[in-house]
């Protein structure tokens, strides 16, 4: 269902389209899908105005929001990633600018080959790089639960901390609910 349809903007012959129309049909299924079939057209204008007639204007988005699959990366490990992507599209594109300019036999080539072995040694410690970021990123954040992990103990360290500080704060209210009983002078 075109734009022009949904808007209900005159047709051929000025007969205006409603926008009616069942929400599992493709747009083969409406009259705008089938316009250079004269019969058809007519009869399905026929169609969606009897149809119309007595429901509400049904609005159907463009597209239908779906939950994400598996979770965003974390920052650090998709720019290693990117970084990573970007390494291999230029090691791709020396190695083809290598092979062509052997073929051509241009001086060129030999340049090119060396800057390829470079390259490619970049982009394997590119592809490195990422799984080692995100190796790093599980142990810290707490992703991999091992008894080796550095997550753990920041989390025991969160809690012992959490702990002194609530006790602090009823150690404190014990105080003031005595109503002064702790204060050296009465100034």
């Amino acid at each position: 269902m075109g734009t022009a349809e949904r808007r209900g903007a005159p047709r051929a012959g000025g007969a205006r389209l409603t926008g009616h129309r069942d929400p599992e049909a493709t747009d083969r299924d409406t009259p705008g899908g089938a316009a250079g079939l004269p019969g058809r057209e007519t009869e399905g204008l026929a169609h969606e105005v009897g149809r119309g007639a007595g429901k509400q204007q049904r609005y159907r988005p463009l597209w239908v929001e779906e939950p994400a699959r598996r979770r965003r990366l974390p920052d650090p490990v998709r720019t290693a990633a990117v970084r990573a992507v970007l390494l291999i599209a230029v090691t791709l594109l020396q190695a083809m600018v290598a092979f062509l300019c052997t073929m051509a036999g241009s001086w060129l080539a030999f340049p090119m080959v060396i800057s390829g072995v470079v390259s490619t040694i970049a982009a394997t410690w590119g592809a490195l790089d990422v799984w080692v970021t995100r190796q790093v990123w599980n142990q810290r954040h707490g992703v991999v639960s091992v008894p080796s992990s550095t997550a753990r103990a920041l989390r025991r360290e969160r809690r012992r901390t959490r702990r002194q500080e609530r006790a602090a704060e009823r150690a404190r209210g014990r105080i003031r609910r005595r109503s002064g009983a702790g204060q050296l002078s009465h100034s």
